[in-house]
């Protein structure tokens, strides 16, 4: 086929409408045609075969939430998958994709086939549009898309100007609750696409068993929150509290403006003061659970905690460490337990499905028990989650557990924290000629309702969504000691310097708020180095948001630059534009944290692969190890050891008595105007 991408692509469009294919997009074949032809395409229809291999991809109704969370839901995935994989070529692939098409749930569907792309040797070239195309209604409320719909109607049918329409940060809520202050951050759809993705390369219970799989999901989700805490503190609200005590009102509720799909079904909303209830929806495919129940599986993950093992289902015990060279680190087998991966973890039936459960039990405490026949909330949802308040209370009590863990874990030691020979002389960000001073602002990102929802413009309809751009130079580490050259980790994390009382933290309260920057190889020769780094190129985001309008044209014979063959997974990563906190209008003084370490002791046995070059702190590498041996957010997952140089700890500044460590003062400023993003570079 010519063009595979631009066949894909039209398997996504307007998921609620009838496919419109023109005859060559979708391969005819022997299994039979439905009866009505759209666009002059025959669509192939399932047969009675198919349906039986499609196993419970036909038990989630059309039109309604698909939520991961559920456990009936992800087995519905697993085989439509399953049917999917089954395809030998692009051809077979999409042939069965459009025989499902008409028949499984839209969301659902879209999973799928996103999944099937990812996962096909064959299809590493094809690219995923991202989702907020595919599903605008996710992201952008109903009165907004009424709007649109309004301006379609005006517009003249010779038109030919796209029609733009202005969405704002604050169409959910008013300033009246201090924790409105946030929702620009929870709304923004760049962090709610990269939850859903993030959860596409990392499923659980989808026979998907990368490398560190379980750490992964304490650290992406444990730096999520350390970044929302640092959102929060720009707008003067104190850090988010954990949700512990699930028999307590939940103070916020959270009214998402949304609907679940384009019939205009609202997402159920949570009033101020809801309580938890025991859950009662067999309507969704769940089970019954009681709190009680949540409450016995945080127990015995405590337990096994301080235990120091965990019990498979024979009863032998599965010990707990992060210092082991061979085989699991106990924060990735607590990771699988948590999650939790029904397959990875050592006793599912034991330890239970808290983490997916408690999102699952949030977003129907409004209508516990179907009395009402409400939709669940948008926490049903990845792609919709981070929007609720709520999940960051939820996922902060997560953390709360996996941090239990890490501080059994012995201090690091001086000779896992000193690189001797390596000292770094100074450091610095520049931007505009500026020493370490940075400014955020307000910016305009667009994307393309019209191709996720069906306006019958003659036009392109597009939605305005304001983001803050951002974007770090390293100066001089010397290499005094080493006649040779000395290949090193560098490792940079930011965070703020005073608390929410204006005091300065010390170790132990600022230790959660380091958020990971960067984290790359450099080469020193001896003597004096200068290592520039562009934000541009952080290990954590991903500037590579593609929408079908990019992928469009893009030329088959001519894909791009090889790094952009392994798109898909490139795609998950942190946005680029949320690199940076916001900060205040009179600006904040956060503290950068550079450390070198010896790339011999991190660097992991592996085949020289380096398929993606975005997002690998948060993402890892597509069919490789995660290229750090280092267990992920050190040195500061642990507790600081008692006294450095015979000096006691009590700050993060202490361990800039380490040469190879240091900490530099800088000044984020927040301007209220609206201005086009600059590159800043990291100089060491």
């Amino acid at each position: 086929m010519a063009n595979v991408q631009a066949q894909m692509l039209k398997l996504f469009e307007r998921p609620y409408d009838p496919m419109n294919l023109r005859r060559s997009d979708v391969p005819t074949g022997s299994a039979g045609t439905v009866g009505t032809r759209f666009g002059g395409a025959t669509v192939p229809s399932l047969s009675d075969a198919d349906k039986n291999q499609l196993g419970k991809a036909l038990s989630v109704p059309r039109g309604s939430v698909f939520s991961f969370f559920i456990r009936s839901h992800r087995e519905a995935a697993k085989d439509l998958c399953a049917f999917l994989m089954k395809s030998t070529n692009a051809s077979e692939l999409m042939q069965s994709a459009a025989k499902v098409r008409e028949e499984v749930n839209q969301s659902l569907y879209n999973y799928a086939l996103s999944f099937t792309i990812l996962h096909k040797q064959d299809l590493r070239n094809v690219r995923l549009t991202a989702v907020v195309e595919v599903f605008p209604h996710k992201f952008i409320p109903q009165e907004e898309l009424t709007k649109m719909q309004i301006e379609v109607n005006r517009t003249p049918s010779t038109a030919t100007t796209p029609l733009v329409i202005e969405h704002g940060p604050d169409f959910a809520n008013t300033t009246v609750k201090p924790e409105h202050r946030v929702s620009y951050w929870r709304e923004d759809y760049g962090i709610n696409s990269h939850h859903w993705h993030w959860h596409l390369v990392y499923p659980a219970g989808m026979n998907v068993n990368r490398d560190r799989k379980g750490e992964l999901f304490y650290y992406m989700h444990q730096q999520m929150v350390a970044r929302y805490d640092m959102e929060r503190l720009s707008v003067n609200l104190k850090r988010v509290e954990k949700l512990e005590n699930w028999r307590e009102p939940i103070p916020d509720g959270y009214f998402s403006k949304l609907t679940v799909n384009n019939s205009g079904r609202p997402w159920g909303i949570r009033q101020d003061g809801t309580f938890l209830k025991d859950l009662r929806r067999n309507d969704a495919g769940i089970d019954f659970l009681d709190i009680s129940d949540m409450e016995l599986w945080r127990s015995r993950l405590m337990d096994a905690i301080h235990q120091g093992y965990m019990l498979n289902p024979n009863g032998e015990r599965i010990q707990l460490s992060d210092n082991v060279t061979t085989g699991k680190r106990g924060i990735d087998i607590l990771g699988d337990a948590f999650e939790a991966d029904d397959r990875l973890s050592p006793h599912y039936l034991f330890y239970g499905d808290l983490h997916n459960m408690g999102h699952v039990m949030l977003s129907f405490c409004h209508d516990f028990d179907n009395a009402h026949r409400e939709e669940m909330g948008v926490m049903g949802d990845s792609a919709t989650a981070l929007r609720d308040p709520v999940f960051y209370r939820w996922h902060k009590f997560v953390d709360d557990v996996f941090q239990e863990y890490k501080l059994t874990q012995p201090p690091y030691t001086m000779e896992d924290l000193t690189l001797p020979g390596v000292v770094i002389d100074k450091v610095g960000v520049v931007r505009q000629n500026q020493l370490n001073k940075l400014t955020t602002g307000w910016n305009v990102r667009e994307f393309e309702a019209s191709r996720g929802l069906d306006f019958n413009s003659p036009v392109t309809v597009a939605a305005h969504h304001p983001s803050r751009p951002c974007s770090l130079r390293l100066s001089s580490p010397d290499n005094k000691q080493h006649r040779k050259q000395k290949s090193v980790t560098v490792r940079i994390f930011m965070a703020p310097k005073h608390n929410e009382r204006g005091l300065e933290m010390g170790f132990m309260e600022q230790r959660l708020l380091w958020a990971e920057m960067d984290k790359f190889t450099e080469i020193l020769k001896p003597g004096k180095n200068q290592i520039v780094r562009p934000s541009s190129e952080s290990s954590i985001t991903t500037s590579s948001e593609f929408t079908f309008r990019s992928l469009e044209a893009v030329n088959p014979a001519m894909p791009g630059a090889p790094q952009n063959t392994e798109a898909n997974f490139c795609g998950c990563g942190w946005p680029d534009h949320l690199l940076l906190p916001r900060s205040k209008p009179e600006g904040m003084t956060y503290q950068l944290f550079f450390m070198l370490t010896d790339l011999d002791k991190d660097k992991v046995d592996q085949p020289a692969v380096r398929r993606c070059a975005d997002a690998v702190s948060f993402c890892g590498i597509l069919d490789a190890k995660f290229p750090d041996k280092r267990p992920m957010g050190f040195p500061f997952d642990r507790r600081p050891p008692p006294s450095l140089q015979d000096a006691v700890v009590t700050s993060a500044a202490d361990y800039a008595r380490l040469g190879n460590i240091t900490i530099q003062d800088i000044t984020i400023t927040f301007l209220t105007t609206a201005f086009r993003s600059r590159q800043h570079d990291t100089h060491i």
